[in-house]
């Protein structure tokens, strides 16, 4: 399958919904974020292992993360869980030049080969930090979106208090049966939406799984 024959396939099964996140999947060259024995199946809308037992999501998650949060130009981002650095990528298309992506991965090997991919492609507004995502970043916060690419046993507190008023975040929550949950802050209320069963690797962390 190629990249075409891909966002097709989203799109008919309804994860692609915007122009936008169409355009940002398109531009995203995936096969520069896979290990070179994999590039085969970059367009295969399926995780792949990246190494350090972690992986590239498979691209309908992707997608349907970013339709979920409905990002825009000029949003600041906080994601949890660098990995390749791909999600990251269609992140930063989505929020522009404008904006920004905070990245956090634990794993310092992944931080830094994502880290010159990023750079590699010109992915100026994403910043990769080492660190425990379940604690979020302070320093930058607060955050109009935040999103995790590994599942957490709950919702990490430190995550929540870094969300802008009127902000959403997406996170898989659970440990063996895990569902994606949506989550808007509207002042002291929060409001989440379940989005159905999926399988990421475990949030490891203070505010995650030990």
């Amino acid at each position: 399958m190629d990249k075409y024959e891909l966002i097709e396939k989203l799109k008919r099964e309804g994860y692609i919904r915007s122009n936008s996140v169409e355009e940002a999947l398109l531009k995203v060259p995936r096969e520069e974020f896979v290990p070179e024995h994999l590039k085969d199946y970059a367009y295969c809308d399926t995780p792949l292992e990246i190494g350090h037992g972690q992986t590239i999501s498979a691209p309908h998650m992707v997608a349907l993360m970013s339709e979920l949060l409905e990002l825009k130009p000029g949003m600041k981002v906080l994601e949890i869980g660098t990995g390749s650095g791909y999600h990251a990528a269609v992140t930063a298309e989505l929020v522009g030049k404008d904006g920004l992506v905070v990245s956090i991965e634990r794993i310092p090997e992944l931080a830094e080969r994502a880290e010159k991919t990023l750079r590699k492609l010109g992915y100026d507004n994403v910043i990769v930090i080492v660190g425990d995502g379940s604690l979020g970043y302070k320093p930058l916060a607060p955050y109009d979106r935040i999103y995790c690419t590994a599942a957490a046993p709950s919702i990490p507190k430190s995550l929540i208090s870094q969300l802008k008023d009127g902000g959403k975040m997406v996170i898989p929550v659970g440990k063996y049966m895990q569902k994606l949950i949506l989550l808007e802050k509207r002042g002291d209320k929060i409001i989440t939406k379940d989005y159905g069963a999926v399988a990421f690797v475990p949030l490891i962390g203070e505010e995650g799984f030990k």
